[in-house]
């Protein structure tokens, strides 16, 4: 027989009210296991659905604000004043409570993000691989060896000077034109990431984004632009890349507008069906005949891949004419207010709707007979309209003479709100006044210009 007593459950208040004994000594025991700072894993070893926040908070005014330091205030095993306020029964009953109800709020509560793992200096934890964005640096660098030819060298004091003669020996010499193209190589290897990091080339996915919306010919554009990156500044870059990806989609649609001209194509509405078209033939398979014996087994050819509509779509738009209607000049104006419906080409209405005007009668003039004006001795007879061609047929005019003779008549007319005098005119052009009076009648009749 020995003395023994019952030890009963550690669960009452010996430091804080709503701490219990156990809880203190779990909690010793994970900050030991675990390490200060852990405190999500000491709240999980504490149990109770203790909060990491909690049990900081709890740690720090209990034991490090204490006056007592390392020990809490009521480290005195008689001080028993915290079990008399709060009774074992009472403490106990209060503790079941609180668990219950944060059991039930963790029920209810919504499921919680799966934990991310954190972002470590290491290749892996960045879109672009092999970049390690802790260090600011990658895993194979430019010039990757560049250190190997300096990993053996050693520079101790008094070496590289002849005692005798006090000069630098040939072999320090050697080692300092060694460090010399170690610096260089280095500098050059912080230029590279210099242009990297400016022109924000580690944000793969973004400009693989922007590279998706271009076609392959603006594509192939920027990347022979991408050397100039090395000697301007983003902005400077940017604004070099966006003048020449417009210069070439202007080029484009000037092509574009030359192929319509030469297929007879008046306006854009008509020109934006011909390309709907010309496409639809590219992507129709090409017929076979009933006696092709390998038409069965032939494969089929690829379909082309249809291009994202570029900026030089904008440019030969349907719409574009109806900017025209927003001009300050009186004789845009008026040229467009006296069409019919539909798109301008060169101050008429090449659409098929009626127009109201009556069509123009070129009176002829005595003793000139008309000149046949073809591709072949005109060169520039594409430039103008049916009526046009016309006009300079039965007046033995070039084309190009016409059109400078015009566009000299339209200048004068700008300067006096779009109306001019026929006398006026025939001062601008002073060519056979007969010529300038059908020419005159004929811009008044088209609406290029008024009649005072």
């Amino acid at each position: 027989m020995h003395a023994f007593s019952v030890i009963e459950q550690h669960s009452i208040p010996i430091y804080t009210a709503d701490w219990g004994a156990d809880e203190e000594l779990l909690l010793l025991e994970g900050a030991e296991v675990y390490g200060l700072g852990s405190w999500a894993d000491i709240a999980d070893h504490i149990g109770g659905y203790r909060t990491k926040d909690e049990v900081r908070d709890h740690y720090i005014d209990t034991y490090v604000k204490s006056t007592n330091f390392p020990l809490p205030e009521r480290a005195d095993p008689k001080d028993t004043s915290l079990l008399v306020e709060n009774p074992r029964e009472i403490f106990q009953a209060r503790k079941k409570r609180r668990i219950e109800e944060r059991k039930n709020a963790a029920k209810s509560a919504p499921p919680a993000a799966p934990k991310q793992k954190p972002t470590a200096s290491v290749p892996a934890c960045h879109e672009v691989q092999g970049y390690m964005p802790g260090r600011l640096e990658f895993e194979t660098e430019f010039a990757n060896e560049a250190e190997e030819a300096v990993q053996h060298m050693q520079f101790d004091p008094g070496d590289g000077i002849n005692p005798r003669t006090g000069e630098i020996e040939p072999e320090m010499e050697l080692k300092m034109i060694v460090m010399d193209i170690y610096n260089s190589r280095l500098t050059t290897r912080a230029e590279r990431k210099k242009v990297i990091f400016e022109h924000h080339l580690l944000e793969y996915r973004k400009n693989a984004a922007l590279d998706k919306k271009r076609t392959k010919e603006e594509r192939d554009l920027l990347n022979k632009v991408k050397p100039f990156a090395r000697m301007t500044n983003h902005k400077d870059f940017q604004e070099l890349s966006s003048g020449l990806e417009y210069e070439h989609n202007l080029r484009q649609a000037v092509a574009q507008l030359q192929d319509w001209r030469h297929m007879r194509i008046g306006d854009l509405k008509t020109g934006e069906k011909y390309e709907g078209e010309k496409q639809t033939r590219a992507q129709r398979p090409a017929p076979t005949g009933s006696f092709d014996r390998l038409a069965g087994i032939r494969p089929p050819k690829p379909v082309p891949p249809i291009e994202t509509p570029s900026a030089t779509t904008a440019l030969t738009a349907p719409e574009l004419p109806e900017r025209l209607k927003n001009s300050q000049l009186p004789f845009v104006s008026l040229a467009i207010n006296s069409q019919s419906k539909g798109p301008v080409v060169n101050g008429n209405s090449n659409s098929s709707n009626t127009s109201s005007k009556t069509q123009h009668s070129i009176a002829p003039i005595a003793g000139i007979s008309p000149l046949k004006l073809t591709p072949d001795n005109a060169t520039d007879i594409q430039l103008l309209t049916t009526e046009e061609a016309e006009l300079c047929s039965s007046l033995r005019m070039m084309p190009k003479a016409y059109l400078t003779i015009k566009e000299g008549v339209m200048r004068e007319a700008m300067k006096t709100g779009g109306s001019i005098k026929r006398k006026s005119a025939r001062e601008v052009c002073k060519i056979d006044g007969t010529k300038v009076s059908r020419i005159y009648d004929f811009l008044v009749h088209s609406g290029w210009i008024q009649k005072v």
